[in-house]
């Protein structure tokens, strides 16, 4: 009776539950938020545990800036969870602000994504998790598969479809073919891993410390993965090594380039290892059709670019890269009762 109470008068949430930002979806409204992967602990005197005293923006303002007694956390790395009471905070806060609207307080069915070649004990521990933030039902789908649906791919069809999809704690490109996942390969280096380069290079370069916010608006603000016909440059300032003082210097956007030039080449790679394990036909329909490129990375000047002549094929960035994901789970609310049925890379667990 609770079951279907559940389906009938709660709501039904679909979560991208990223390293770096968690998109939330909601049956019939759509995409209602997407805020950073932090949150915000305080701990209580005398080992009595801790307080969640901000998630998502509030959380991710305070990183770098808290006393003694306060820590801003990132539970999820490489898109799996690091931190597991944290991560269940998360999933609370994302429950509780969808609910807030809701006349009625039933316990939602949530469907999260999740990273393709995560363990069976990773899969596991996301649905513990959202069972324990206070859903009634709780379903995971993998990410490619979920981006494929977001971008709008024929993923039940018998023709290839190829999908890069690049975030904040994991790349993963994948092979997607009658409603399943045929060839897949990942790395746990995308953009936070990105952020931590530049912060490598700048401290090295410039003997100037800065943080990861600082350094991902340097990537996003400079960064490319090609040269540029007219190169920039970013005033960034921080504490100076040598005496501790604040400083400031000018970094230009080929030192930034050349910071994260092995990450990209070590993601070109991860791609030609998955086209060399494509079936010919596949890689026949994924020639004529092109690789849809997806995920925060997607929006780098020049990424796709070179990408596509790493790999002599076509690479198309989706028109809502940050989102792919969560719409192809809000697809999957859309018709739960069909989709749980077609779809192998769901797995369940109730109350």
């Amino acid at each position: 009776m609770f079951k279907y109470l559940s389906g009938m008068l709660g709501m039904d949430v679909g979560i991208d539950l990223g390293s770096s930002n968690v998109v939330v979806y909601v049956k019939d409204k759509g995409i209602v938020f997407s805020e950073p992967s932090a949150v915000a602990v305080k701990k209580l005197p005398r080992g009595e545990g801790f307080e969640v005293i901000a998630v998502g923006h509030d959380a991710k303002a305070m990183s770098g800036k808290v006393p003694a007694g306060i820590e801003a956390i990132w539970p999820l790395e490489g898109g799996v969870i690091a931190n597991f009471d944290m991560t269940q905070e998360l999933i609370r806060y994302c429950i509780k602000r969808v609910s807030s609207s809701n006349t009625f307080m039933v316990h939602p069915r949530v469907v999260i994504s999740i990273p393709a070649e995560v363990t069976e004990v990773e899969r596991k521990a996301v649905i513990d998790a959202t069972l324990g933030a206070g859903a009634s039902e709780a379903y995971v789908v993998e990410e490619p598969i979920s981006a494929a649906l977001g971008v709008g791919l024929p993923v039940d069809k018998p023709n290839g479809c190829m999908i890069i999809d690049i975030g904040g704690g994991t790349s993963e490109v994948s092979v997607i073919s009658l409603g399943g996942i045929v060839v897949t390969s990942s790395l746990r280096t995308a953009g936070r891993m990105m952020d931590n380069a530049i912060i490598a290079m700048i401290r090295a370069r410039y003997a100037l410390l800065i943080g990861e916010t600082t350094a991902e608006e340097v990537k996003n603000t400079i960064g490319s993965a090609l040269p540029l016909t007219t190169e920039l440059s970013m005033n960034v300032k921080g504490r100076d090594l040598s005496d501790g003082l604040p400083k400031s210097d000018t970094v230009s956007s080929i030192e930034v380039r050349e910071a994260m030039e092995p990450i990209f080449t070590g993601i070109e790679d991860m791609v030609k290892v998955a086209l060399e394990k494509m079936p010919p036909e596949l890689a026949k329909d994924v020639v004529d059709r092109g690789i849809i490129l997806t995920g925060g990375v997607a929006l780098m000047r020049g990424f796709a670019e070179r990408l596509s002549r790493a790999i002599n094929t076509p690479v198309i960035v989706a028109e809502q890269p940050l989102n792919s994901v969560a719409l192809g789970v809000g697809k999957i609310m859309d018709n739960l009762g069909t989709m749980r049925r077609a779809l192998k890379s769901i797995e369940r667990g109730s109350r």
